[in-house]
Formats: C-alpha cells, sequence, structure tokens
C-alpha cells in the first residue's frame, strides 16, 4: 500500500479505513473518528469515539434512521450531518442534523470535508430521484478519500487519492463503475456497496475493476474482512 502511495508527504502517522458492511466506513485520523453511511447492511453497533456521523443519503442501506438516535447516544460528541432531504427526514424523528450541500466545506477536528455533487444516480423512471451529497476528506499529510455515495457523476474539488467504489447496485452498470474510476483517476480503490453480491460474483467485480480501472490496471485494497487498513 506505502508502495502505491509513495508519492505522498506523509508523516508518522498513518490514516486508517475500516469497511463495517455495505456503504459504511470508519474513517480514523490521529484525533479524529468519522463514520459514514451507517446502514441496515452495515455492522456499526459498537463503535463509539467518533467526532462524526456524516449521511451520503436517505435509503436505508445508508441509514436506519431509528438506529441513528442509539448511535449519537453511544457517540454523544458526534456532529450528524446529512444531505438536505435526509436532514428534513431526521427532523420528523426529532433527530437534529446539519445539511451538508456542493461545495459548503466544512471541518471535523483535522479534517475538512468537501461535499460534491446533489443527486442519487436513477435507479429507473418509476423512482423519484432523491438528494446525494458525496464526501471528499481531505488532512495534512494523508491521502485524501471519496466516498461518492449513490452516484457515480460528483466532480470531487481536487484529486482523488483513495476512491470508495460502489460494486453492484440497481443503479449502475459495470461499464459505468470503470468510467467513473478511469476519471477520478485514484491510486487505490476501496470497495463499497456490495451487499447485494454473492461471494463469485464480488470476485467478479474486483477483477474488472483492478484490471480495467485504469490502463496497466489499478490497485485494490479490499477491506471486507473488516479489519483496519492503513493508508
Amino acid at each position: 500500500m506505502l508502495g502505491a502511495l509513495s508519492g505522498f508527504r506523509r508523516t508518522v502517522r498513518s490514516m486508517q479505513i475500516t469497511h463495517l458492511g455495505h456503504a459504511c466506513l470508519l474513517l480514523e485520523y490521529s484525533a479524529t473518528r468519522i463514520l459514514i453511511d451507517p446502514g441496515c447492511f452495515s455492522d456499526y453497533a459498537e463503535v463509539t469515539g467518533l467526532d462524526a456521523v456524516l449521511i451520503t443519503h436517505q435509503h436505508p442501506d445508508h441509514v436506519e434512521v431509528d438506529k441513528v438516535g442509539q448511535l449519537l447516544a453511544a457517540n454523544p460528541a458526534a456532529t450528524l450531518r446529512a444531505d438536505p432531504q435526509t436532514v428534513s427526514q431526521l427532523a420528523e424523528h426529532d433527530i437534529a442534523a446539519t445539511a451538508t450541500r456542493a461545495g459548503e466545506m466544512f471541518d471535523i477536528g483535522e479534517v475538512t470535508v468537501t461535499p460534491a455533487g446533489d443527486q442519487h444516480a436513477l435507479i429507473h423512471e418509476y423512482i423519484p430521484r432523491i438528494s446525494n451529497v458525496g464526501l471528499l476528506f481531505h488532512a495534512a499529510g494523508e491521502p485524501s478519500v471519496f466516498h461518492p455515495g449513490d452516484a457515480l457523476d460528483a466532480e470531487p474539488a481536487s484529486q482523488v487519492d483513495v476512491l470508495a467504489l460502489p460494486l453492484s447496485a440497481p443503479w449502475a452498470a459495470v461499464r459505468e463503475t470503470l468510467a467513473f474510476v478511469r476519471r477520478l483517476e485514484p491510486s487505490v480503490v476501496v470497495p463499497i456497496h456490495d451487499a447485494l453480491l454473492s461471494d463469485a460474483g464480488r470476485a467478479g467485480y474486483l477483477g474488472h475493476i483492478s484490471q480495467f480501472g485504469a490502463d496497466g490496471g489499478i490497485q485494490v485494497r479490499d477491506l471486507s474482512d473488516g479489519v483496519a487498513g492503513q493508508f
């Protein structure tokens, strides 16, 4: 991994990413812990010490509204932020959250977050599209990380070093996934959004991404074992 990121200026610390299932990631920096998209296919119940819980959109595989209160109770110092429509949905359950909007940067401890994009990918014409806001993370001396939520059209404000890449969804085809990876040109791909795949199907998607995600291939860092990976 360090070889793939050898172009980055690094300090002795090392940012860690843990894949907690499907679209849920835990980002850990030297003094900041951020949880992204705690949904119904993910295992986050024991996570504590969070500084922020961030939600890209309202679908239950990205946020379990009935469990957000428990999560915040276990993490009383955590800020809750979400796309505008999810903020409204949470308010109906008496849960206060701050809206994230494309281009409106904010800080969580040592981490600067730049939201990108505003709409969920089209599933089909019978389901209205909803808001979706991807999240780009920067911290000094660490690679940048982009979590797109459920969309492949966002334009992050700067270079993406580590891309959290949705592998499979009703709204995505592998040709679109590959085009997304090639457009953003990350150094490393971390697969997410994979709960609907069998082991064999998942291996097939990973093969396509690693072989065709860039000319000559791209590094895929599979964190599906739930063990924190250092970057």
